[in-house]
Parts: C-alpha cells; structure tokens; sequence
C-alpha cells in the first residue's frame, strides 16, 4: 500500500486519533480499515458523539430493550451501552498500543460532564470507569476545570491514564502539566510503577479562532484573525518541551515514566474562508497527537502538505500576536475562560440530551 499523507505525519512523530467513536465504527470494520488506511491510532468519544449515534440509528436497540428490562435509569444505561463501546474499541486498537509499547493505541471515555466542578465525582469516576472497561489503553478523558486538577493529580497518583480535555490557556495547560508531573511524584513516591500511565493534554484549537475572531472583528482588527488558535498550540508545545526536559522529569523518565503528549483537539476548521487543513499542517511535530474528525482526515488524504515541524515555526510571531491582540482591547484570558464553560456546558447539554434520547427510544421500542 502506498505511503498516505496522514503516514507521513507519523514520520514526524506525530499521532493520528480519530474522535468519532460509534458501535458502527467498532462492529463494520471501519475502525481497522482507517488504523490501515488513515494510520489511525487512537479513538475519542464524548457525549455529543455519543448522543449523535444514539439519536440517529438502530445499532443500540437490543442492549436498550434488555437494558429497560433491568432499570429505569438512563444514565445507568448510557455508561452501560458506552463502556461496552470503550471495551470493543479498546480491542480493535490494543494491537497499535502493542506495536508502539503503550505510546498509543488508546480509546478516551469521558467523565459525565455535569460533575466537572465537582473533584471528588470527577476522582471517584474516573476510577470506576476504567475498573468497568478494564483494559490497559483506555484513557479517562477529565475536563480542566480549577476543581478537575486536583481529580487528574490523584488519578495519576492512583495510576489511572487521564486524557485532560477542554484545556484552552498556557496557563492552564501549565497546571494541568503540574497536576501530571505531581501525580507521577506521588506514584513513585509510593512504591508504584510510573510506566503503566499514559496522559495526553488536549490543547483545543479552533475554538480560540471563532471566539477570537468575534472580538477581532469588533476592535477593527481583521488582519489578527485566524491566526490565534495556532500560536496558542504553538506556545504550549514550548512548554511541553522544557517541561518534559529539565531534571526533575528526566528522575521520572528514569523510573518508567512517559511523557503527556499534547493533543491537538477541534482540529476541523470551523471557518470555510480558512484553509481547511490549516489546523493539521500548522501543528505538526514530535510527539504529540491530532485528533481529526472524518471531513479533515479525508481532506487531508486529498491535499495536505507535510512540510516539516511546524508546531516549532513562527514562534517568536507567536508571542507577537498575544501583545497584538492586547493592544487590540482583545482579552486573552476572558476568551478562554468563556470557551471553557461554554465547552463544559456544551457537553452538560449533550449529555442531557443522551438522556432525553434513552426516554424517547423507551417509547418507541414499547410501541413497536
């Protein structure tokens, strides 16, 4: 088979995840076809993806009708159906996590998103999740919220692999790397093996661009916009490298421990007068990973060019830009704190839409 495009990202050290899991993806066959195809290595689930697959097909009403016979709570029912999920993906892709001696093949689960203010849920959750999927490349996605650090310490702590998801700011991006490297301190300090957890920072990037871009058009500044997203990522993969180089991580690595990859998540661009790769080819490096739903995959099997690491281009522009858009009365930490709560309470919603889906097929399996 000849080399894809999406191969040769590989060749950079850089990861291919898809974020689309459904029961389709796992039981047609798709899922080992784009791991052949697409170099696809990992796989994503949230419940807005859930709550798409379980609104719009059949493939989940004979475990719902034998679910309903047992109970009548539909979140129990969701977490039953999604670990299966989880479990049977896991499976698919336990020979990648084979291949690559636990750097990748992994399969995210999140944590119900109503308890992400909430650290001890979120610890307790987590926990339970991955003692219900028990399989060692399942990685517990945990929001980045101030009272989510403290949960992803102590699962790491407790061992358990934490994809951290909706992380915006350097700011926060450096705590949740802090939360990581105390886990791990904490793990080794206890007598126990740092080699057998995984993490990756999900880095959400064009998000920061339409929200960035609203207030761009606002202040007069269109010639600023598209352009944050991309130094925002550019910026945190700076911090990873120093963090994951000084002394105190090289004591860790030299227990076992891996490093917490960044993740490059909302990868498809949002904006059609954007290239609509943009957000692939711009990010491009070692060891991190890039999460792509179908439409960016298959445009960048079609068009897209690997010219090298540009995750580490164009930073001294970077820091130029975040002066700029000061300047320009455009409030970096205010446009990433509303795109956290707006990314927490947009998973809130769909998992109370999972919900409501669970109640209708209900209705509609007792009428059939």
């Amino acid at each position: 088979m000849a080399k894809s495009r999406l191969h040769e990202l590989n060749e950079h050290g850089q990861a291919v995840w898809f974020d689309t899991l459904s029961r389709d993806l796992v039981q047609t066959g798709e899922l080992k076809k784009m791991m052949e195809e697409d170099a696809v290595t990992g796989v994503t689930s949230n419940p807005t993806i859930f709550q798409k697959a379980l609104s719009s097909g059949d493939a989940y009403d004979e475990d719902l009708k034998r679910l309903l016979g047992e109970t009548d709570d539909s979140t129990k029912i969701f977490f039953s159906l999604a670990l299966q999920d989880i479990r049977d993906a896991c499976d698919v892709l336990k020979p990648a996590y084979d291949a690559s001696n636990g750097v990748d093949g992994y399969v995210s689960m999140e944590v119900e998103p109503g308890i992400a203010y909430d650290t001890e849920r979120t610890f307790e959750q987590a926990r339970w999740i991955a003692t219900e999927v028990e399989r060692p490349n399942l990685l517990v996605k945990i929001p980045a919220t101030m009272p989510g650090l403290p949960a992803i310490e102590e699962c790491t702590a407790k061992g358990t692999s934490i994809n951290i998801t909706l992380i915006f700011s350097l700011e926060r991006y450096k705590a949740v790397v802090e939360a990581y490297l105390r886990g791990l301190e904490r793990l080794v300090a206890s007598g126990g093996d740092p080699s057998t957890v995984a993490s990756v920072a999900s880095f959400f990037v064009s998000r920061v661009d339409s929200e960035a871009d609203k207030r761009l058009d606002e202040a007069g500044r269109p010639e600023l916009k598209g352009k944050l997203a991309i130094a925002n990522a550019k910026l945190a993969y700076q911090h990873y490298l120093e963090a994951f180089s000084d002394e105190r991580w090289k004591y860790l690595e030299g227990k076992g421990a891996t490093k917490q990859r960044c993740l490059w998540a909302s990868t498809s661009t949002k904006n059609p007068e954007y290239r609509d790769v943009m957000y692939v080819e711009e990010l491009i490096g070692p060891e991190t990973v890039n999460t792509m739903p179908l439409e960016t995959i298959r445009a960048f099997q079609e068009h897209g060019a690997v010219r090298g690491d540009t995750v580490l281009e164009g930073i001294d522009e970077a820091h130029d830009l975040l002066r700029q858009l000061a300047e320009a009365g455009v409030d970096y930490d205010d446009v990433t704190a509303t795109l956290e709560e707006e990314g927490v309470q947009k998973f809130a919603d769909s998992f109370e839409q999972i919900v409501d889906s669970i109640r209708e097929k209900r209705g509609a399996l007792a009428a059939a």
